[in-house]
């Protein structure tokens, strides 16, 4: 008998032929000699028993396995007796093994009076093995296997009983249809329960489609895709929505936190070199150049300002902005280069919406801190305060509360600021304080979030110290 796992079949089925070859006792046909012994009128045809040499009796053998799908349990395939040509079936080098000499003599193959050889070819118990097995033989008698193998469900039903039998001509048709053809996602997991029985050749350009080359190419692709999405699609809503739903559905957090933080870096980056060229310009060249190019560092700061915004919001939004937190609380700078532009009127024609931009990438990130959403050590909470208090203050100053919305954010980003004041050591907090005077309005009572904040410091004043107790 004939091991019945298909690799040991299809290794010791390539053996019989090799010594078979060696002592000239049966040669192994091409596929290319037999296709052209039936295109010059050989009759032969499937199940044909008037013409057939062979008699073939598939059975349900539940001791073999299949190789890319399990046991159905209640398989009730009855066998099957076929009719079929011993030269068509050499083009399977496993029945061209069976057939010769070699075999003859063992349980698989014997020939009766009539002159038929008699063939048991066991099959797995999996759903419709059996008439899987029967279009794959069918195949041996046609050149044109296009009309069978026309979808990856198909191909794959039938590779594994190709390989089984080492039918080569249909294993390279179904790998090049499998190679061409789009798979979902069952079906590649079938290629890949399929490619260890595949040599390197067959299955190259399979893998190459499911291999990736470099192992951070995950991070790659979402940084490229943020790149795109803030600096190059025409449609930048719609595609930034789109890349913020990858972000969110990312397996993992930590690649999503690496490569956010990534863009992050880069956008600030601009941002601040943009600033720092328009607060100390190069006044020697040609005026009106050197007013273009502090529109155009302004136009630079702006867009990539909006980058940050929308960089902020994802990173708050997986909860991966501890980075971003301790960056921003380190752009000393930085504030002073935007507290001298929103001191000059030159901003407010070319990009008014810049101080709102900054103000609430801001709000968002010492929002995050006050509540807890992310936890930033002292220093961090300290000299982000420190700061960016100012640029709150010279806005408050500068640029026009008409608009509701500016309000609001003022607002909102001085609960913030005092919010985290409040998780203070007692001098920090009382040097900060005293710089959040401006938060008051003509009525007191229009601000309780300062009247709040002092009222708790001066609280917690008059407590006596309890350092000492602490030894």
């Amino acid at each position: 008998m004939l091991p019945s796992d298909p690799r040991k079949r299809r290794n010791n089925a390539n053996s019989v032929a090799v010594n078979a070859e060696s002592t000239n006792k049966i040669r192994r046909p091409s596929s290319h000699t037999v296709l052209s012994v039936a295109n010059a009128g050989d009759t032969s045809s499937f199940d044909d028993p008037s013409t057939a040499d062979v008699i073939l009796r598939l059975f349900t053998d539940k001791s073999i396995a299949a190789i890319d799908s399990e046991p159905f349990e209640h398989s009730d395939e009855h066998d099957v007796v076929i009719y079929l040509h011993s030269h068509v079936l050499r083009r399977c080098n496993y029945f061209a093994a069976l057939l010769s000499n070699r075999w003859q003599n063992n349980n698989d193959a014997t020939e009766d009076s009539d002159k038929f050889i008699r063939l048991n070819l066991g099959v797995s118990s999996s759903r419709d093995s059996i008439g899987k097995h029967l279009i794959v033989l069918k195949l041996l008698y046609t050149e044109d296997y296009g009309t069978v193998i026309d979808s990856a469900s198909t191909a794959l039903d039938i590779l594994p009983i190709a390989l089984e039998l080492l039918f080569e001509d249909c294993v390279k048709s179904c790998v090049r249809f499998l190679e061409a053809v789009p798979w979902n996602e069952d079906e590649e997991k079938r290629v890949l329960s399929l490619v260890p029985f595949l040599c390197q050749e067959e299955s190259k350009e399979l893998l190459a489609r499911l291999s990736p080359t470099k192992d951070d190419c995950c991070e790659e692709m979402l940084h490229g895709l943020i790149v795109e999405a803030i600096n190059s699609h025409p449609n930048v809503a719609l595609v930034k929505a789109f890349v913020a739903k990858l972000l969110r559905d990312f397996s993992s957090r930590e690649s999503a936190r690496r490569v956010l933080d990534r863009a992050f870096e880069t956008s600030l980056k601009i941002v601040k070199e943009s600033l720092e060229e328009y607060s100390s310009p190069d006044f020697r060249g040609d005026h009106n150049e050197t007013e273009a190019i502090q529109r155009l560092n302004l136009h630079t700061a702006m867009t990539n300002g909006r980058h940050l915004l929308w960089l902020v919001e994802r990173m708050l939004e997986l909860r991966v902005a501890d980075t971003a937190v301790k960056e921003w609380s380190e752009q000393a700078s930085f504030t002073s280069d935007l507290q001298r532009a929103f001191r000059d009127d030159a901003w407010r024609n070319i990009v008014p919406g810049l101080p709102a931009v900054v103000l609430r990438c801001t709000c968002k990130l010492a929002s995050a801190v006050a509540t807890g959403s992310i936890v930033a050590d002292r220093q961090v909470r300290t000299r982000l305060v420190k700061e960016w208090l100012p640029i709150l203050i010279v806005c408050r100053e500068n640029v026009s509360t008409k608009l509701p919305s500016l309000k609001t954010l003022y607002l909102e980003l001085e609960e913030a600021f005092l919010r985290i004041i409040s998780t203070l050591p007692m001098p920090d907090s009382q040097k900060l304080l005293q710089q959040c005077l401006s938060f008051s309005t003509r009525n007191v009572e229009d601000c309780p979030h300062l009247v709040t904040a002092f009222n708790t410091w001066f609280r917690r004043a008059s407590w006596p110290p309890q350092l000492n107790n602490l030894d």
